[in-house]
């Protein structure tokens, strides 16, 4: 079931918005969001929060002041998703421009893990022998892989965002907005975000002692183009500072500024860089980096965003988009197989769902999860085959229902059940033994039946009502464009009622409508959604400048549509 509500909005709020000279529709979409203070819509670097407020990130910029006088080898551990691989890139170009002696590893997300484990730290000492190993976004959980380290005498700088378990691993120091007693105000960091932040600590702390002057030292806002990918992809909310980062990194893309790496990707998604959105960061740049840690080697990622050869990150990028194509051939098959497990899947019957299938590709159950997730709306884990006896689970969640915690009180309830198991509210992972998946799957559902009540199986799409008709123009969604929308600032969706002039089915997946309102038709599409709507309906739909033989017109993206 899905309901169409409108946003609550303070008119006080957004009236005094509009009279800091905030344009009416802005200032209402930003007042229903939260944002107070006009001083809250700046994108200017000199607005974003100062790294001190970091819990011990003076202590890792002196510590690697230090490791970068003493010559010493550093190698940073990278995450196998696109945060992880930006994070790398970024620690790598910063490192080495503040004169660092700094390699990288991203081991196999199959062979090893998650995290920094034990293996990890004993094939980084076999392959690079380094003095102090760095994790980006990931290391926060990694107990046994730092006291490894230790022993091995490897020292290790955690850099992570995650939410850590109730023990912190004994890093020589550890950088995380999520961290007990830090006081940093946001704490919605990416792992790359955590990373750039350990740089300009550390280019202060080098400026300090001489090493740099402000005009000699490196330009980290050259970094920003991968701070922005990172933080969109990892779908981190985009607070105020989130939103500084992301908008610096779009100016630079659209200014033609950006690494190879990164130009590549856009070329090889079809997209235009000179008009970079987030949508383009979350939708096509991010899968085609995140497909290589999905189904292979994320390292060829990571080359793509350190290379500065223009021929090189375009091979490379073409690459990373024939392992994206074939990751989308194998998410088809995997969703078509797994509809045929929910065959006789009742939603009004269960709050949760859980699917395994002897076939499916370990990399890519998380993307069937959250497929899964968006077409029932409900909490679900979908299990491939891990180790022999084992199977793996991805689980995405539903507002409401804190996915992490619900596995937690599985394991609790049956200590035997989950044998390992991580993650945060919407979305966690876990290990379990093959023949417990039916044992699982209930003891899943019976929480997801005592946390969940029929409202919040209900899904609920947010508009922000009615839209002005002055503003149906490309000029108003240009200016909404220039606008960072994203996670936790969700892009604007409008609502009204429209005569249906017409309606037809596109390409036997999409419906096409021509829709009328106050005498002004226009064209509107809804989706993978082909059933008709009636003569008369109460929309739900985003505004799209569409370009068809060079001509711009607006049409509507449909979210949703009912009877009016």
């Amino acid at each position: 079931m899905t309901r169409i509500t409108t946003r609550p909005c303070s008119f006080r709020t957004s009236e005094m918005l509009r009279q800091t000279g905030v344009h009416p529709v802005l200032a209402r979409l930003y007042a229903a969001r939260g944002l107070t203070d006009a001083r809250e819509l700046s994108s200017e670097l000199g607005s974003l929060m100062a790294p001190a407020g970091l819990l011990h990130i003076d202590a890792a910029a002196v510590f690697l002041a230090d490791a970068i006088k003493a010559a010493k080898k550093m190698t940073i551990v990278a995450d196998y998703d696109c945060d992880g691989a930006t994070a790398c890139a970024v620690a790598l170009r910063g490192l080495r421009a503040m004169g660092a002696t700094v390699d990288y590893i991203v081991p196999n997300r199959f062979e090893y893990g998650y995290g920094l484990t034990p293996e990890i730290v004993e094939l980084t000492a076999r392959e690079k022998a380094p003095d102090i190993i760095i994790t980006v976004d990931n290391g926060i959980a990694s107990i046994d892989g730092v006291l490894e380290a230790k022993r091995r005498g490897i020292d290790v700088v955690v850099t992570d965002h995650h939410l850590p378990g109730d023990t912190l691993p004994e890093a020589r120091v550890i950088v995380n907005p999520n961290q007990p007693e830090c006081g940093f105000p946001s704490k919605h960091l990416a792992g790359v975000g955590v990373v750039f932040y350990v740089l300009l600590a550390l280019r202060a702390e080098l400026r300090k002692r001489g090493v740099f002057d402000a005009q000699t030292q490196p330009k980290l806002d050259s970094l920003l183009d991968l701070v922005a990918l990172g933080t969109v992809a990892d779908v981190v909310r985009l607070d105020s500072n989130n939103r500084i980062l992301v908008a610096q990194g779009l100016k630079r893309m659209r200014a033609g500024r950006m690494h190879p790496g990164v130009a590549a990707l856009f070329r090889v998604a079809g997209r235009e860089a000179r008009s970079a959105s987030p949508f383009d960061l979350g939708f096509a740049l991010g899968p085609r980096l995140n497909a290589a840690g999905r189904l292979e080697d994320m390292s060829l990622g990571i080359e793509c965003l350190v290379t500065d050869d223009d021929g090189r990150a375009w091979a490379i990028a073409q690459q990373l988009n024939e392992i994206n194509l074939k990751r989308r051939e194998i998410e088809a098959d995997m969703q078509d197989t797994a509809l045929l497990h929910l065959d006789a899947y009742e939603p009004a019957d269960s709050n949760t769902i859980s699917v395994f299938d002897e076939s499916w590709h370990q990399g890519v159950i998380g993307i069937v999860a959250s497929r899964l997730k968006e077409k029932f709306f409900r909490p679900t884990i979908t299990f491939a085959p891990g180790a022999e006896g084992w199977i793996k689970g991805s689980g995405r969640s539903i507002p409401g229902f804190h996915l992490r915690d619900a596995l937690d009180l599985v394991s609790k309830r049956a200590p035997s059940l989950i044998d390992k198991f991580g993650g945060h509210a919407m979305a966690a992972g876990l290990t379990i033994r093959a023949d417990a998946f039916e044992a699982f799957s209930a003891a899943f559902e019976e929480v997801g039946r005592a946390w969940l009540n029929t409202q919040q199986l209900e899904r609920i799409i947010e508009t922000d009502g009615p839209l002005e008709d002055a503003y149906y123009t490309t000029e108003f969604i240009g200016l909404m464009d220039g606008q960072v929308w994203g996670q936790g600032f969700a892009p604007p969706v409008f609502c009204d009622e429209f005569r249906v002039v017409s309606q037809r089915i596109l390409k036997e997946r999409h419906l096409k409508l021509q829709l009328e309102r106050n005498g002004q038709r226009y064209d509107a599409i809804w989706f993978g959604h082909t059933a008709s709507v009636g003569e008369r309906a109460r929309v739900a739909f985003r505004l799209d400048a569409n370009e068809y033989n060079g001509v711009t017109r607006v049409q509507l993206l449909v979210e949703h549509a009912e009877p009016a």
